[in-house]
């Protein structure tokens, strides 16, 4: 006898994301074709900026200063100390940067575009859109899944200064060294694909958690408790997304562009 499709252990989760692939495939196609929202992509880069770039300076500090003071007894320890202003800012600027901007993309932006979209979609406004033939992935969810891109691109550069800064003070300030060495190791190891590859990695996690949040938004259950709940869902996948792909990026990144001195 044949096992219904329906019953099938991992049928729907596998539904859900050939669904979460589809819609992201259609924002990103959407960007490019007119008319496209100017003025909604800039509202939503403002709301999106608003809401994302004090946490995200204020979470950046503790972040460099803890890469800073852990690198920096690590690098004693070995007696290599000269190498600690390479070794911290490296870390921030390739890990630490545009994941502290991803989590707070993907949980402060990712979940306001999650509940409007979500309540648009209750009260029917997504049905009527498609009755009258208007597009709601371009005229909704293309514009906030690119904002979220740029928003992300912007708070890199925002993360990767203040975290170097912070780490820079910790360790000069706080653990006795020297910033001649401190700045000559970033410049000795550091090079320009390391700022590449952050700036690559913001605007995919940019564009997954604005893509994630819009799928959730748009299949909401129950109502408006529905809602909370499709929040609550889009902030753990794009979390665990990002994680995956950071992973995937930064294992791609290390095989393909040669360590600086090697």
């Amino acid at each position: 006898m044949t096992t219904p499709a329906g019953s099938v252990p991992g049928t729907a989760a596998l539904r859900e994301t050939g669904k979460l692939f589809a819609l992201a495939a259609a924002a990103l196609g959407a960007m490019f074709r007119r008319p496209f929202q100017g003025r909604e992509l800039v509202e939503q880069f403002w709301f999106i900026a608003s809401v994302t770039i004090l946490p995200t300076a204020l979470v950046s500090i503790p972040f460099g200063a803890v890469i800073a003071l852990q690198v920096g007894s690590l690098t004693q320890q070995l007696g290599a100390q000269s190498f600690t202003g390479a070794a911290s800012v490296l870390a921030v600027i390739q890990q630490a940067s545009p994941l502290i901007v991803a989590l707070l993309i993907a949980g402060a932006g990712g979940s306001a575009i999650c509940a409007d979209i979500g309540s648009r979609t209750i009260r029917e406004e997504i049905d009527a859109m498609v009755v009258m033939g208007v597009s709601p992935i371009q005229r909704l969810i293309a514009p906030r899944v690119l904002a979220a891109m740029l928003v992300s691109v912007f708070l890199n550069g925002l993360v990767s200064v203040v975290g170097v800064l912070g780490g820079y003070f910790f360790n000069v300030i706080m653990q006795g060294g020297t910033p001649g060495a401190y700045l000559a190791s970033f410049s000795a190891l550091a090079h320009l694909p390391d700022l590449y590859i952050s700036e690559i990695k913001a605007l995919i996690f940019g564009f997954i958690a604005g893509a994630v949040a819009a799928h959730r938004g748009l299949n909401p259950r129950g109502g408006p408790k529905g809602v909370g709940d499709a929040v609550n869902q889009s902030v753990v996948i794009a979390f665990l997304l990002l994680f995956f792909v950071n992973l995937v990026l930064t294992a791609i990144y290390l095989q393909v562009v040669p360590p600086k001195g090697s």
